[in-house]
């Protein structure tokens, strides 16, 4: 079975998280203007795209684990989005740690942040542009990174008094302790650099050193992206430009419009506008269905948003999030590298999303894992040439896997 990648969305009550999720899935869960709407975590899927292939190549694609619109592919994701989050949260206040906990499997994070200023720590109306949602951001840091330093430290004595004792190297034993939360040994070593934490024994760190360990191993085991929302709102574009300032050597901050994005997703989901999730304009197909207030809507958003910042952001910010932050390529394998299909005549039928540095074998045990263990070699269907188990596959590489199994 291929694993999906899993989004997880974070963000105080009322900061527009479900909306985003909805925006982005074509979810129809609850929304309210109050705190808490949301009590169990919700899922869905979304979409990145890819540039297809097929017009550079000719052809007219079927997709089977994709949709290929325009010449657009989207791939899909998986996201959780979960209750509100307030201060002390990984104390439990609020709905927090059970909530927390619903992200261990995440590879990377949204942060929905009201970017207008019109709701507090805890999600209640305030006036509009009164609220700083700078602080938002680091509040939520901090309870995420206070939520790992719980776990961490659940068996912190045993675990450092084996590193000392059996001399095993701390990355290991913490990898395998957190490994429940996609957690790998390489994201450690890394995290223990940059809390610059190498020259001293793990047994010897103090609380604040080891939330700071915490604090580093979020960031590279769970990227964080920052989704400004509401901005088409009067008090939000300050605050945006605030945000992507303060935050530009920490964060990815996007300006987002949710509400507008779900909008246009159902306008055009009903046929009655032409839109693609990430497009910087739509049309109108039949205004007769709409009304002149809907229209009046629907300008307003296109001047404020779309044109001011050249989307509603909400695909944006799945696509950063997937291949700046998680940085992953997209490959299309085929079986017929001639005529660019599978086994059964469907043309370019899948994408995969892989880390960046993977190889064509482990494409072959992203496929299945029988391909993977009896790789021989694979060819670059553009070009014919063999390519290597060491080969570095690149961003739309077209990979025909030759193996021991495909020979029986």
């Amino acid at each position: 079975m291929v694993l999906i990648l899993l989004i997880g969305l974070l963000g105080k009550p009322s900061s527009g998280k479900t909306t985003f999720l909805n925006a982005a899935c074509l979810t129809s869960y609850k929304t309210a203007d109050y705190p808490f709407t949301t009590i169990e975590a919700q899922p869905g899927t979304a979409y990145v795209r890819v540039k297809c292939v097929c017009k550079e190549l000719g052809v007219t694609d079927n997709p089977r684990n994709s949709i290929c619109i325009d010449g657009i592919r989207y791939v899909p994701i998986n996201m959780l989005d979960v209750a509100g989050l307030v201060p002390d949260a990984w104390r439990g206040k609020g709905l927090g740690n059970k909530f927390l906990d619903d992200l261990r499997r995440a590879d990377a994070l949204i942060h929905v942040v009201d970017a207008s200023g019109t709701t507090d720590a805890e999600g209640r109306r305030v006036e509009p542009g009164t609220w700083d949602p700078l602080e938002d951001v680091r509040f939520l840091e901090r309870e995420v990174a206070m939520w790992l330093t719980q776990i961490i430290m659940r068996d912190w004595r045993r675990l450092t008094g084996r590193v000392r004792a059996e001399r095993i190297p701390f990355a290991e034993l913490m990898s395998e302790r957190l490994s429940g939360l996609k957690i790998k040994k390489e994201h450690v070593i890394i995290a223990v650099k940059n809390a610059e934490l190498e020259s001293k024994s793990p047994d010897k760190w103090s609380e604040e050193e080891i939330y700071q360990f915490a604090l580093e191993l979020r960031k590279v085991a769970k990227p964080m992206i920052i989704a400004a929302n509401k901005v088409d709102l009067p008090t939000a574009p300050k605050n945006v430009e605030r945000l992507q300032r303060e935050l530009k050597n920490e964060y990815i901050v996007i300006p987002c419009c949710a509400a507008g994005e779900y909008a246009l997703r159902q306008l055009a989901e009903k046929g009655i506008i032409k839109y693609r999730p990430g497009d910087p304009d739509f049309e109108i197909l039949k205004p007769d269905k709409l009304t002149s207030k809907a229209k009046e809507k629907l300008e307003k958003l296109k001047e404020e948003v779309l044109h001011r910042y050249g989307s509603t952001g909400v695909q944006q910010v799945l696509d950063e999030a997937v291949f700046n932050l998680l940085k992953m390529v997209a490959v299309f394998p085929v079986e017929d590298a001639s005529r660019y299909t599978d086994h059964e005549g469907n043309v370019l039928p899948d994408v995969f999303l892989l880390p960046e540095g993977s190889t064509p074998r482990d494409l072959a045990y992203k496929i299945h894992t029988e391909l993977g263990e009896t790789f021989i070699y694979a060819i670059d269907a553009r070009t014919g040439i063999r390519l290597g188990e060491d080969y570095k596959l690149k961003n739309r590489d077209i990979i025909k896997i030759v193996s021991a199994a495909r020979r029986r």
